[in-house]
Parts: structure tokens; sequence; C-alpha cells
């Protein structure tokens, strides 16, 4: 049977249940509407939960439609996919999260402290990346079962682990400073910006599933790798550009550390230089 190589935005949309991704997903959405229904609304507000619904809205439409019947004839579709779980699902999910509610304690706490630390959030989050899209890794997870499991899977906890590390959802085992989390997400964009590099401006296809197989849209191999690294660049871009914002919010608080407050009027008298009081200045 031939494929259907020009698909329109209905038939990516088709319905396609995968029960353990809705199974998940509605576990989720249970928990967080049990929290937010009992919660106080000062402590909770709606825009969180809009967020948070937004968030698993677009999670069904990557993981319960036909998307994923398509991603061996379209790289670009493939990583838009995986893009969408890392970079678009998690920022929305731990933005509903409430400020403050949720407290972890024991062991828990213990260990996402640890999970949440920046460098062991970089490394994990570097192997995920760097591992899947070597030749070797890219190619074994479109030809298994990973590519429509564990690898979108992956995904979303090293985005949940990276966005987290950056928005700090968890102040109680997170650290505070500015600058411990920019430095993270400007290192953590530089593996998914050389990956996209790299297929920007490779001068073959890099990837053997793709080699002779039938693009979408009437695209050759090459070009849809090319798109591949747009999509990958430009996902990136946006936890780049709160890194860079939190660096500077840092080095501004580090420079306003450093400054001695002086009064408003420069031509005003320090008091410890003024010469003492003399017996003409004294007071009946």
């Amino acid at each position: 049977m031939t494929p259907n190589l020009s698909p329109t935005l209905a038939d990516l949309l088709a319905p396609r249940p995968d029960a353990a991704w809705l199974a998940a997903l509605l576990l989720l959405g249970g928990w967080y509407a049990l929290g937010f229904v009992h919660a106080p609304r000062a402590a909770w507000p709606a825009w969180r939960a809009a967020l948070f619904g937004l968030g698993l809205l677009v999670a069904l439409l990557v993981t319960q439609t036909a998307v994923t019947d398509f991603t061996l004839n379209s790289m670009t579709l493939y990583m838009a996919r995986l893009m969408v779980l890392a970079e678009v699902v998690p920022p929305l999910v731990i933005l509903g999260l409430p400020a403050g509610h949720l407290v972890p304690r024991g062991r828990a706490a213990r260990a996402l402290s640890w999970l949440l630390d920046p460098w062991v959030a970089l490394a994990l989050w570097t192997v995920i990346i760097v591992f899947w899209n070597v030749p070797a890794g890219f190619s074994a997870s479109l030809v298994s079962n990973t590519a429509s499991g564990l690898l979108p899977l992956l995904y979303v906890l090293g985005g949940l682990l990276s966005w987290a590390v950056v928005l700090r959802p968890l102040p109680t085992v997170q650290g505070r400073g500015f600058g411990n989390r920019g430095w993270f997400g400007l290192l953590a964009s530089l593996p998914m910006m050389a990956v996209a590099a790299v297929w920007l401006y490779s001068p073959r296809v890099l990837y053997a599933p793709y080699v002779g197989a039938l693009c979408l849209w009437n695209t050759t191999p090459l070009q849809n790798q090319v798109n591949s690294g747009w999509v990958m660049m430009i996902a990136g871009l946006p936890s780049m550009a709160l890194a860079v914002a939190q660096l500077m919010l840092w080095l501004i608080a580090l420079a306003d550390s450093g400054t001695v407050t002086e009064t408003e009027d420069p031509d005003a008298v320090n008091p410890d230089d003024r010469p003492a009081p003399g017996p003409a200045d004294a007071r009946p």
C-alpha cells in the first residue's frame, strides 16, 4: 500500500489512541484537578490551572493522534514531535504548579534535591540529547519501538527536569541563585544547538532510515534533515533567552551588592568631618 505522502492537518490529527500515554496523562490531570478544587484560589490561581491544562492538551495532540504514523517518512515531523514534548509541554506544566504549595519531605525531598541540582540535570539532559541524536542511536530509535515509546518519554522527563531547574517550582528543595539557573540554562541549550548545527550544515543524510525514504510533502531526505535542524534550533531559543535573562539579573544583583550608598546631596558634609563645637556653640 502506497503511504500518504501529502497528509493534511486533519490526517495528522486523526485519533490514534496510545493506551499507556493516555492513562498517564489522565492520571496526572485527575491528580491536578483534585488539588486545584480543594485549594484556596489565592494559593492556586486559575491561570495556573489554564497553563497546566494547555500543557496536557498539547501532550494529547502529539501522543494520541496519527502524527506518530508519519514519522518514518518525515524526520522533520519526528523531531517536531519530540521538541513539543521536551520544550513546550514541560514549561506549561511546571508553570501550572502552585508556587510553594508542593512541599516534598523526607526521601522524596532528598531525591528531588539531587535530581534538580543544575549539574546533575545538565548531565542527564546532555546524555539524552547527544546519545539519541548520534546516527547509531537515532537510527535504532526509528527501527525499534523506542521511536514511539521510550524516546518520547525520555524527552518529556529530560524536558521536565531542565525546565524545573530554570523555573524553580519546588523552592524548598531548590537553590535560589539566578546565577546557577542561568548558567545551567545556557549550557543545557548548547547540546541541542550543536546537533541542530550539524543537521543544518551536513552535506549528506546522516541517518540510514532516511537515506532512501520517501519523504512527506515532496521533500528530499537532505531537505528533511535541514528542516529538522531548524526545528531543533528554534525550539531551543526560548530556554536560551530565559537563561540569558537570568544571567543578566544575576550580574545586576552581583554589581549592586558591591555598591556603596551615597547621600543624595553631593554637597552634604559628613557628620564625622564636622569640627567639634566650641564655647560659642554652647547653648544656655
